[in-house]
């Protein structure tokens, strides 16, 4: 399903963008590469994750990418009040028992967190430097293509289905094209931490996703643990942009 996703992805977007291979730089190319791979990775080890947890829980580990950027973004001491708010909501969401969680889910989860800090700063990035959504074109067709070898192992004659195919297209326009584009056109306009803050409600309507669409329920303790993890996520923003006017009012004075 991650070799369709982007690969679908890719397609359509190649065919809006209509991207120009010539006329961009070393650093450019090489930041649609970490980009592309970003993207692989991110949306491997997600659905590695939804393997073994539940939509709610994978999504709340991996929103702990984005809180961390924002923690270390804010380089003030009152950031680790929201990181011990985090830790709360986390341990919160083992309900008591960890056990309950498979490790390897966990591990998957928490790649992909880390994978989705990277891809703020490396969306950013291209879309600074590519024009339109040229830059994102390129990097999903350059994750397509790391993507080819495991999907095609792992699916084998499966690619041959329509039905298969038609559910892969399905879900790159949904959740690949349309809100990566999207996302892009957004860091052009707002500033990463900015950014984050808006993403902290994904723990939220993934959990509703998965109450409502695949039957997933959560205990009391585990939904307290995601309003935590959000709760840091909003905290842990908003001290980085008071951090960052501080900054800037005191360079203003010097």
């Amino acid at each position: 399903m991650v070799m369709l996703r982007l690969v679908f992805s890719a397609l359509i977007l190649l065919a809006i963008a209509r991207p120009s291979v010539r006329g961009h730089s070393v650093r450019g190319w090489r930041s649609v590469a970490l980009f592309g791979l970003v993207l692989a990775t991110m949306n491997g080890l997600f659905y590695l994750a939804l393997e073994r947890l539940p939509l709610g829980v994978t999504v709340t580990i991996e929103v702990l990418g984005p809180l961390v950027l924002s923690i270390v973004a804010s380089r003030r001491a009152s950031a680790w009040l929201w990181a011990g708010l985090a830790l709360a909501g986390v341990v919160a969401l083992g309900g008591g028992g960890w056990d309950r969680l498979d490790p390897v889910g966990v591990l998957c989860a928490l790649g992909a967190a880390a994978s989705w800090a990277f891809y703020i700063l490396a969306s950013a990035r291209v879309g600074a430097e590519f024009r339109g959504l040229d830059g994102l074109a390129l990097a999903m067709s350059f994750g397509a293509l790391l993507s080819l070898p495991f999907g095609i192992v792992s699916a084998n004659s499966s690619l041959l289905r329509l039905d298969l195919l038609g559910l892969g297209a399905a879900v790159a326009v949904l959740s690949s094209t349309i809100p990566y584009a999207l996302e892009l056109i957004a860091l052009r306009r707002l500033a990463p931490a900015v950014f984050a803050i808006l993403m902290s409600a994904s723990p939220a309507t993934a959990t509703l996703a998965g109450f409502v669409l695949l039957g997933q329920s959560l205990t009391g303790v585990e939904l307290l643990g995601i309003l935590l993890v959000i709760a840091a996520s909003v905290g842990a923003v908003l001290a980085a942009q008071r951090s960052e006017r501080t900054d800037a009012a005191a360079r203003a004075v010097a």
